[in-house]
């Protein structure tokens, strides 16, 4: 007990110098060098985000979209580059003002004051963006934050139910008809390239049954022209209900297959767009990178979604002999059985809080729950803070690629962060630290980090 209360004393008595910028004592000096250290890296980091969007839109440019993009990078540079330096900040004022460190002092609190003031830089319609970013990997981390303290334990294929429930809410949405009022957001367009633009709602009325359907009474399987009855049945019956032209069977089958190929497509070219330097370099491991088992996951995950989604609606209107928004939900269900190829936590987190937004939304429209002003800003705030928190204090909890990232936009500030004296926190900082610097390779070339403005 003892020894647990000395610890705490060290903790409380360690200076802001002695934690956050060991290689100068003056706080005003280590803010700035942090400024300076992150505007080329987020400089470079939003040039590469905007001109990718830029490309992305697939025409020329004008003066004016080339304005505005420049503008953007700007603006997000100023955004990024404050909210860091202004979080070294905060750490300093806030330890001087309570007279040292407690354990959501030091990263937590001081992220929390700064990120939603720095969050007011940014383009308004870049707000909620970010902190649908922050929240995603957010939640990541409160979740294994609280699996390293045994609160919660992870099931085989969460991701895989939280990505099946989510996109079954989209689907009712689109279903409904509600993406063209009240939800309206650009994720409906990919859902539209899944399961086409036949599903889309509101849900029409029919206008009568215009189709073929053949009988298959009386068949003889000993004659050829039984089974060209059979197959013209598969591939002509429809119900009146159906939105789509085609028999059920076949647009059920095509819809597969290219969602499949639009997955494929789309794994191959997110792969190739990550590698360019390796190919213009000459060093693509093509067989390794492109050609393998992993480029066919997302497509295989969209095309037996697509399919099961078809075949399920379609049935379900052959059976109620009429079409409803609300077959999107176990259609949806059942098509997100395909989605165990592709159990991936990232798209799984930004599914769900992409349609707990929508459905916000619509409630908010109803009347039903009321309207939180600047959530945006409160959620990016307290995600921020999390993450802050976590990369700090405890870093295995981080996506590994986030703390690379924080480490090189800061100038090598983040590995040098001096985490001994929190032994008292319990949570072994200093070894969750030192074990993700060995984990990623990074090397300290310089006793000091860029910009370090020693005095």
């Amino acid at each position: 007990m003892a020894a647990q209360s000395k610890l705490a004393e060290v903790a409380f008595n360690c200076t802001c110098q002695e934690f956050v910028h060991p290689w100068t004592s003056s706080c005003a000096c280590a803010t700035a060098g942090m400024l300076l250290s992150l505007i080329p890296g987020t400089f470079r980091t939003y040039s590469m985000v905007y001109m990718l969007a830029l490309i992305m839109r697939m025409k020329v440019p004008s003066i004016k979209d080339l304005g505005r993009t420049a503008t953007s990078i700007l603006q997000s540079t100023a955004f990024l580059s404050l909210n860091g330096s202004l979080f070294v900040f905060a750490i300093c004022v806030v330890r001087q003002f309570l007279g040292g460190f407690y354990f959501s002092t030091a990263a937590w609190i001081p992220a929390l004051l700064v990120s939603s003031i720095s969050l007011a830089m940014e383009r308004p319609e870049r707000r909620a963006p970010l902190a649908m970013y922050v929240a995603n990997v957010g939640i990541e981390t409160l979740w294994k934050m609280m699996e390293s303290r045994g609160l919660v334990k992870s099931i085989p294929n969460g991701q895989v139910l939280i990505m099946g429930f989510s996109l079954t809410a989209l689907m009712y949405l689109y279903r409904a008809g509600l993406h063209k009022t009240v939800t309206k957001d650009g994720t409906f367009k990919a859902l539209g390239l899944i399961v086409g633009k036949e599903e889309e709602g509101p849900v029409k009325a029919p206008t009568g049954n215009t189709s073929h359907t053949p009988s298959l009474r009386g068949l003889n399987f000993r004659c050829i022209m039984s089974y060209l009855q059979i197959y013209d049945f598969f591939t002509t019956v429809k119900h009146p209900s159906c939105p789509h032209k085609q028999g059920c069977a076949p647009y059920a089958l095509i819809g597969g297959l290219k969602s499949f190929l639009e997955g494929v497509g789309l794994s191959v070219g997110i792969k190739l767009l990550l590698n360019i330097p390796k190919i213009f370099q000459f060093k693509m491991q093509w067989r390794k990178q492109i050609f393998n088992k992993g480029s066919l996951q997302l497509g295989m995950a969209l095309g037996i979604f697509s399919l099961l989604f078809k075949l399920t609606s379609c049935g379900l209107r052959h059976s109620a002999g009429f079409d409803d928004a609300l077959f999107a939900i176990p259609s949806g269900l059942i098509g997100s059985l395909g989605l165990l190829y592709f159990p991936n936590t990232t798209v799984s987190l930004y599914l769900m809080l992409k349609s707990l937004q929508l459905l916000y939304n619509w409630g908010v429209s109803e009347g039903k729950v009321p309207e939180l002003p600047s959530f945006s800003m409160i959620m990016y705030g307290f995600f921020t803070a999390v993450l802050c928190h976590s990369t700090v204090i405890e870093a295995r909890s981080m996506r590994p690629s986030y703390f690379k990232f924080i480490e090189n936009i800061s100038g090598g500030r983040l590995s040098r962060f001096n985490l001994k004296p929190f032994e008292a926190f319990g949570v072994k900082s200093q070894d969750q630290a030192d074990y993700v610097i060995k984990k990623l390779g990074i090397v300290m070339t310089s006793p000091n980090p860029l910009f370090a403005l020693a005095v």
